[in-house]
């Protein structure tokens, strides 16, 4: 029985990492032992990106609503603590939203805030 050697399945391993490093500068988009350790490298930061990018947005969504609270003379616990005992259940993103597109609504949650403390 003949041998069975892996140069098929060698190449198309190759061959994808070498796809995935396709816009890389010089040998990383050449050479396979050097785009293998980019593309390992740049898999690992788009990792940690996209839980960073959840942190991200979760920081940008607390100042917006702070400068708002700021405006109506609160700062930003008091404002989350009184929403939590008046039983507003408003998710950061959509109070930042208001906050920012509607100013009017923004200033009577805070003084709903304001009235269950």
């Amino acid at each position: 029985m003949a041998r069975i050697k892996g140069a098929m399945m060698t190449r198309k391993r190759r061959n994808k990492v070498l796809k995935l490093a396709k816009g890389y500068w010089g040998a990383k988009s050449k050479h396979f032992k050097m785009a293998n350790q980019a593309v390992m490298k740049s898999l690992t930061y788009a990792y940690i990106g996209r839980k960073q990018k959840k942190r991200d947005f979760r920081k940008l969504w607390i100042t917006r609503i702070s400068a708002g609270c700021k405006m109506n003379g609160m700062n930003y616990s008091t404002f989350m603590h009184g929403l939590k005992k008046a039983g507003i259940e408003m998710n950061r993103k959509m109070l930042s939203e208001t906050a920012i597109h509607n100013p009017e609504a923004f200033t009577q949650l805070c003084a709903t805030a304001k009235a269950a403390l």
